[in-house]
């Protein structure tokens, strides 16, 4: 279009005051088996540290129901599971229940709009690589090998990357909004392709230190319960 007016906004939101984005350290690899047990205890004290009000993101199923079943096991807050109901019907009961856990897989990556201090932590398990036994990414793999290019870099990375920053979107909805983005995954610090998803993501201030994530959590919480008390 080379005769278009264009216009480009500033985001609203103030990322660096708003958000927190954490890559805990100590994780095992996200193909190994103690990654499950790893998962579970990370979201344990996440969900203890904001009493609820997560969304906790997987890219599997089977990682999903895992962690839902140890969880219900450790923790008294209410577990929402992707599957047990409709989708608006898992947000509904999230919605009336102060200190309620959501799990979901892709259908709660996109198309999700939670405010204020309903919702103030997103966990994701690991980097969205799609499955590489699916017949369409297959093709295209095979197809763009044929044609001399490097399949992963140019089909691979940028469809994970704009999933990440789908799930990742979830958390700041609104210039009010405060909360904290942990991704699971060592491959953010230890891959030459981190900074391609570290880039494509809000400018939020990083740790690696769950205590520090913990703390931010507390304090968020305390401000939201004051805000509250003096409107009242």
């Amino acid at each position: 279009l080379e005769s278009a007016k264009t216009l480009m906004l500033d985001s609203p939101f103030d990322y660096a005051k708003q958000a927190l984005l954490c890559v805990p350290r100590y994780l095992p690899e996200p193909h190994q088996p103690a990654m499950r047990q790893a998962l579970v205890d990370v979201s344990m004290r996440l969900v203890k540290a904001s009493n609820g009000r997560c969304f906790l993101l997987f890219t599997s199923h089977a990682a999903m129901q895992d962690v839902a079943a140890a969880l219900q096991e450790k923790i008294t807050n209410p577990i929402l599971v992707q599957g047990s109901t409709s989708k608006q019907a898992l947000l509904t009961q999230y919605l009336a229940d102060p200190e309620a856990v959501l799990l979901g897989t892709g259908a709660f990556w996109e198309g999700v709009d939670v405010r204020g201090d309903d919702l103030v932590c997103v966990l994701i398990d690991k980097l969205p690589f799609a499955a590489p036994d699916d017949p369409l990414l297959q093709a295209r793999l095979e197809d763009c090998k044929k044609n001399g290019g490097n399949p992963f870099g140019s089909i691979q990375i940028p469809q994970a990357v704009i999933t990440l920053k789908q799930g990742a979107g979830r958390l700041i909805r609104d210039p009010e909004d405060v909360g904290v983005l942990v991704i699971c995954d060592n491959r953010l610090v230890t891959k030459p392709y981190a900074q391609t998803f570290l880039g494509s993501l809000p400018p939020m201030k990083r740790t690696r230190d769950l205590s520090e994530v913990e703390s931010f959590l507390v304090n968020t919480q305390q401000r939201q319960s004051d805000v509250k008390k003096t409107k009242s």
